[in-house]
């Protein structure tokens, strides 16, 4: 979902992926009008300034100004290093060439605007300083593992994977790195991001968040290895069995066998066969399910049976071979465990969609995600430009955003979540922060007055 951020010749335009057709749910004109009365500009601003609003003395007058922003536009512009020195900037800049996409990168150490200047006199200052630790995980990559649906297309079948997905990192990103200030995000058709925003996040090196990314890596294989799995050693990493217990078992002999059936056929069976080490053992369950090919039994009932036989071959020979070990759960990882765009993570220069965008394809909103209720996300149901527009000409809607977070309409629940689960908490800790870094930085100067 995220394009390799390079900058091409030294030019701020370049030629983005081939146009989207343009269908019934988005087109230029409803486009205006969402970003001349729905777009949350104040809350995008309050956010990524970080409480740097001018209103303490500890503030960074210039934070939000030395943050990237790119714009999409309409036949294949695509424009780089893009920056506001503040919200009502943001706002005129969008409203006037509304873009069909916008992302975010790094807070720079210089304005992104100005960079050739800096370049031009010699001085190497341009340099990201600041950015959020971020995931990209997209459907797509699942295409080996579901049934129903392939490429960009997703339904109520293949869209619990995501939902298994936000579980398992969102747990592993508080309760394994501490952090708190968790945004997910939508992408607007066929996957979610993940946006951690806590100080600590924002300030680690491509280092640090090569090394957070690859804590992650269980998905290592490619579409010509028949295991992608290699659970090394006699017992799962504490993250990893968290992981498989508390999610992933659960989900793949429950939703997943009854949705996709992955045990149903002879080609779905192959692939799990194939991760099978002992030759013998394969041939045994091999025979046995093509003895059974006639069976009377529904697809998912003679899914959930084949699962209990290879169980039960596998623990008969699992003391016997170290590889048999943990086969079980390779299987049940490979169909589930959430498959990241690490690259997306590693780099803080990678740009991501901005929250709220709206995808051109779909026509939807990129709304956030509630990781606590991420069962109830259906992301068919997410409003759509047209049907945003007809909300506001048949008069339900508040032309006025920064005050409609109501329930009632269509994208005034998803604006609530953003501002009281996720701003207004991230907002307080920011300021504490700056607080606290303002008092320190006082009281170090005058120990270096006194005598």
């Amino acid at each position: 979902m995220t394009r390799e951020e390079t900058e091409t010749s030294g030019e701020d335009m370049m030629i983005d992926d081939p146009k989207p057709k343009i269908e019934n749910d988005f087109n230029v004109h409803y486009l205006r009008i969402y970003y001349g009365n729905l777009f949350p500009y104040t809350d995008i601003h309050k956010w990524l300034s970080y409480g740097h609003d001018g209103k303490h003395p500890g503030c960074d007058e210039y934070y939000f100004g030395r943050r990237e922003f790119s714009f999409t536009l309409e036949n294949d512009v695509y424009l780089r290093y893009k920056s506001f020195k503040n919200a009502s900037l943001m706002e005129a800049a969008i409203k006037s060439n509304f873009p069909y996409k916008i992302d975010i990168g790094a807070v720079y150490s210089v304005d992104p605007d100005k960079r050739h200047a800096y370049a031009q006199s010699g001085t190497n200052l341009f340099t990201p300083v600041e950015r959020e630790l971020v995931f990209d995980i997209d459907i797509t990559d699942y295409d080996d593992v579901r049934y129903c649906c392939s490429g960009a297309d997703v339904c109520s079948k293949c869209w619990p994977l995501m939902t298994v997905a936000i579980k398992v990192i969102d747990t592993s990103v508080r309760e394994d790195f501490g952090f708190k200030h968790i945004l997910w995000v939508f992408s607007g058709r066929r996957g979610v991001h993940c946006w951690v925003c806590d100080a600590k996040a924002r300030r680690l090196t491509n280092e640090q968040r090569s090394a957070v990314a690859e804590y992650f890596r269980v998905y290592k294989g490619n579409e010509n290895n028949a295991k992608k799995v290699d659970l090394m050693g006699h017992s799962l990493h504490p993250f990893l069995a968290r992981s498989y217990v508390d999610f992933l078992k659960s989900f793949f002999e429950g939703e997943l066998q009854a949705t996709q059936s992955i045990f149903s056929s002879k080609e779905k069976y192959e692939k799990i066969l194939g991760m099978i080490t002992d030759e013998d053992i394969q041939a045994d369950l091999r025979g046995k399910w093509e003895n059974s090919a006639r069976s009377s039994l529904s697809e998912e009932a003679t899914s959930l049976l084949r699962w209990e036989q290879l169980k039960k071959a596998l623990q008969s020979k699992r003391n016997k071979a170290l590889s048999l070990r943990t086969c079980v759960e390779e299987i049940v990882f490979t169909f589930t465990y959430p498959r990241i765009d690490l690259e997306v993570s590693k780099q803080m220069n990678h740009l991501l969609k901005a929250p709220f965008c709206v995808h051109p394809k779909t026509g939807r909103v990129c709304v956030p995600i509630d990781p606590n209720n991420c069962d109830e996300f259906d992301p068919l149901a997410v409003p759509t430009l047209s049907q945003l527009i007809e909300e506001i000409n048949s008069g339900g809607l508040r032309m006025d955003v920064d005050d409609d977070d109501s329930d009632s309409s269509l994208l005034g629940k998803s604006i609530k979540f953003f501002r009281s689960s996720f701003l207004e908490p991230l907002l307080k800790s920011c300021k504490e922060e700056i607080e606290s870094s303002y008092k320190t930085k006082i009281a170090k100067t005058k120990d270096s007055f006194s005598w």
